[in-house]
């Protein structure tokens, strides 16, 4: 794999002017107020996740993620909701999920929420992982994960903001 095709975005305190530029270019392509969730495969086979906001989409997506956190939305209603309005789309190997945040917005203050079998789902998934790995399970669901710099920034995501 050449530098071309898809540089490698390992997590660094700086990027190349090549990744800028590649993450730059990403983000021109999409609206304003999007949340872009970009996933770069790496030399060593792993991926690496790295989020950007087009023009107005921090400060909104911020502003989304403490109205979803006062109101009790969880990583089921993140997950639920985020499927509702994900535009998938790939740059040669780099898989990209575009999220415009106005619809996201309208549904966090509409209320909306994961159906109840999808919630349960997620549930079983995380007592099986706790089980596999020998961890105790957790009481609910972990909150909401975020679309905007903010909380990612907090969170135990592997992402690095763009």
């Amino acid at each position: 794999m050449s530098d071309l095709d898809c540089p490698p975005l390992a997590p660094t305190s700086g990027r190349t002017p090549l990744q800028q530029a590649v993450l730059d270019d990403i983000t021109s392509l999409h609206a304003p107020e999007t949340f872009l969730w970009i996933v770069c495969p790496r030399p060593d086979v792993g991926e690496v996740i790295r989020y950007a906001w087009t023009q107005g989409g921090a400060p909104l997506g911020d502003q989304i993620d403490q109205l979803a956190l006062a109101s009790g939305l969880d990583a089921a209603d993140w997950l639920h909701i985020g499927d509702r309005h994900s535009q998938p789309s790939t740059h040669g190997r780099i898989k990209v999920e575009a999220y415009p945040l106005r619809p996201i917005l309208a549904d966090v203050q509409n209320g909306v929420r994961s159906p109840e079998v999808r919630r349960e789902g997620i549930r079983r998934v995380i007592e099986s992982a706790a089980e596999m790995s020998g961890h105790t399970t957790l009481r609910g669901l972990p909150r909401w994960v975020g679309v905007g710099p903010t909380l990612l920034a907090r969170s135990t995501h592997s992402g690095e903001q763009a």
